[in-house]
Parts: structure tokens; sequence; C-alpha cells
């Protein structure tokens, strides 16, 4: 099928683009992840995997002229603890992102504030 042209609007404020991130832990993701994004997406995964795979991310990187550092890592949907987060980074991760339950407004307001007080402590 041929689609039309698509627009949106507003415009991303981001140029060239929103960075592109790939997730999984599927045998060719880290090839994919240079060749064709800003960064890797895990979910389900230890700090030693996020370790093993900074290390192998920096490899094909150099190999493909890419600055390491500009692929980042980004953990998907962590539980709320700080110590969990601080060996995410340790191991080469550059954000986390924490799970949230649907609850309420009130019910998520006080989970928001819990999260910060075992994240920031």
């Amino acid at each position: 099928y041929d689609f039309p042209p698509v627009y949106s609007f507003p415009r991303s404020v981001q140029r060239p683009h929103p960075p592109v991130f790939l997730g999984g832990m599927a045998k060719n993701v880290f090839r994919r992840v240079i060749e064709y994004g800003d960064g890797w997406l895990p979910n389900r995964v230890t700090p030693e995997d996020v370790r093993k795979g900074r290390i192998r991310l920096n490899e094909l990187a150099a190999e493909a002229n890419r600055d390491p550092e500009s692929i980042q890592i980004i953990v998907f949907g962590q539980e709320a603890d700080g110590d969990l987060i601080n060996q995410f980074a340790k191991a080469g991760a550059n954000g986390v992102t924490i799970r949230l339950p649907t609850a309420d407004e009130i019910e998520t307001k006080k989970t928001l504030d819990n999260i910060a007080i075992e994240v920031l402590r």
C-alpha cells in the first residue's frame, strides 16, 4: 500500500528528530542500535546485562565510527529501588524508567512521592 504524505503538528523540537531507542535482547539488537538508533531500551535486565551491553555497544560504535558516548542505555520499567538504580548507573545505563501502577489521582501522587523518596535517598 502506498500511503499519502503524513504530517504531524506541532513538529518535534528535537532536530533532526526525537531519539530512536530500540528495545529487546534479540541477537542483533546492538547492531541495529548502532545502525539505526540512538540508544538501547532493555527491559527485564540485570545490571550485569547492562554492563555487558554497554561494552558491546561501545565496541560496535567504535567499529562504525560512532562516538560510543552518543549511544544511550535507558533501562525500562524497573521498581523504585534506589540501590538498584545506582547499580544500573554504575553498569553504564544513562537512565532508568520506573514502573508506575495504574491508580486514581490521589493514590498516584502518593506513589510518586514515595518513588521520589526511595530513588533520591
